[in-house]
């Protein structure tokens, strides 16, 4: 099992960073309540995406190392759409969205953006990200070209910043699951990208 954090940024760039493990390991369990505690903390005193998902990063590690129970297939892909969420919290008002996703095998995802900060770490199974920029060609304003690609494993845990695009692609034979956690999404700038077409439009 790897144990990597990576950090894609605003022009799809990927690379390995190494914001190392929270300190606060200890026999008492770190408790999901606790964990959405520290995260309303980070949100009010860290505003740069960037330095936020540094100090997340090692929370969710240490949430995932004393939570077992996040690791119990709790989520199956839909047979239709080939891939399943479980909201574990989503809060109106609330800047922040936690949940743990499925998807099937061979199941390959629109190329999109978040539009907000975000954060996944593997849980089982392999996925293949692949990263995507605007090529800021003025004549097709939504056009994107392909950064590069990268798989992606248990133990894992991939930091996206707002503006990165990507598409996934469920590479195991067995589903892969994962533990997803998102600020607030900025609606009017998410996007799915066509790259035939050199389109966007907004979901």
């Amino acid at each position: 099992m790897t144990s990597q954090d990576w950090l894609v940024n605003n022009e799809g760039v990927c690379r390995g960073v190494d914001w190392g493990n929270s300190e606060a390991d200890s026999l008492r369990p770190y408790r999901l309540y606790r964990f959405l505690t520290d995260l309303e903390d980070i949100l009010e005193q860290i505003p740069d995406d960037a330095l936020r998902l540094q100090a997340i990063c090692p929370l969710v590690r240490q949430l995932l190392r004393s939570s077992s129970w996040l690791q119990i297939p709790m989520v199956e892909p839909n047979p239709e759409t080939g891939w399943g969420v479980l909201m574990l919290y989503d809060e109106p008002f609330f800047p922040l969205t936690l949940q743990l996703v499925a998807w099937a095998p061979g199941v390959v995802s629109p190329i999109h953006n978040h539009a907000c900060w975000g954060l996944v770490a593997l849980l089982s199974g392999d996925e293949k990200n692949t990263f995507w920029r605007r090529s800021g060609r003025e004549d097709v304003p939504d056009s994107i070209e392909k950064v590069g690609d990268r798989i992606f494993g248990p133990g894992d845990v991939l930091c996206l910043m707002p503006e990165a695009i990507h598409h996934v692609e469920a590479i195991s034979p067995e589903p892969t699951l994962s533990f997803n956690l998102y600020g607030e999404t900025n609606y009017q700038q998410r996007f799915q990208f066509d790259v035939l077409t050199g389109t966007a439009r907004n979901f």
